[in-house]
């Protein structure tokens, strides 16, 4: 069991509440503080799933330091995009809200 796992184990244990891993002592442990065993299998089938959505986090957030096109920007931000694209007469793939769409998606493909 890796610490990168953490996410994965709520996930596939949502009965787990702490997980210790410091040094020699590893465990999962629920709420009263029973250690729960957890099987690698379950903590690697979790971790698929999360993987398979992870596309749609790694669009939002990040900060104005970051590459630009790899995050949406804010709605407000976008609704301007939208409305400054109209007043010129591009509501179509060329406009500034549609390449900015479309780079974060690059930036971030499905699966």
């Amino acid at each position: 069991m890796a610490w990168e796992d953490s996410e994965a184990i709520f996930i596939a244990y949502p009965t787990v509440k702490r997980i210790i891993h410091d040094g020699e002592e590893v465990g999962c442990y629920d709420a009263a503080g029973n250690k729960i065993s957890v099987v690698q299998s379950n903590i690697d089938a979790a971790r698929t799933e999360l993987d398979k959505t992870k596309y749609k986090t790694d669009r939002v957030g990040g900060t104005a330091d970051e590459k630009v096109g790899t995050y949406y920007a804010d709605i407000g931000d976008q609704l301007d995009m939208l409305y400054h694209d109209i007043v010129a007469g591009k509501l179509d793939t060329t406009g500034t809200w549609a390449t900015h769409i479309k780079a974060v998606k690059d930036a971030n493909p499905k699966p």
